[in-house]
């Protein structure tokens, strides 16, 4: 499965910015998706994911309430709404796929992910 991340971007502090995941080759399908950022000289951090069935999404504590991520099977694409950008958000965000069934949780850590995309940068900056 190849993954592709897009829509990021350089925004001002408290803008928005929302993230779409696709698959290239293959599908989504009904996999659990983590979106993940790793900014300079930092490790990489898991921000959110969903679960199979759309019903259970987690959130890192620092994105409570500005992030939202949502699944679109029709599109078959994942998006991360991201509102209330903050410096500290400044990041490469990728997404990730996990095969399995995910009911009521998602995995929470990179190693648990087989398959991720190619990154996108999220600036934000004054």
């Amino acid at each position: 499965v190849q993954l592709q991340a897009f829509g990021g971007g350089s925004v001002q502090p408290g803008g928005s910015l929302r993230l779409s995941c696709a698959a290239s080759g293959s599908t989504l399908g009904s996999n659990a998706i983590g979106w993940f950022r790793q900014a300079p000289g930092k490790e990489r951090e898991g921000v959110s994911c969903i679960d199979s069935g759309a019903g259970f999404r987690w959130y890192v504590d620092s994105v409570k309430g500005r992030f939202t991520i949502s699944r679109d099977n029709a599109l078959d694409t994942v998006y991360l709404q991201m509102n209330s950008l903050k410096p500290e958000d400044t990041a490469v965000y990728y997404c990730a796929l996990v095969h399995g069934i995910f009911l009521g949780n998602c995995p929470r850590a990179g190693v648990q992910y087989a398959y991720w995309g190619q990154g996108t940068q999220v600036t934000v900056s004054s």
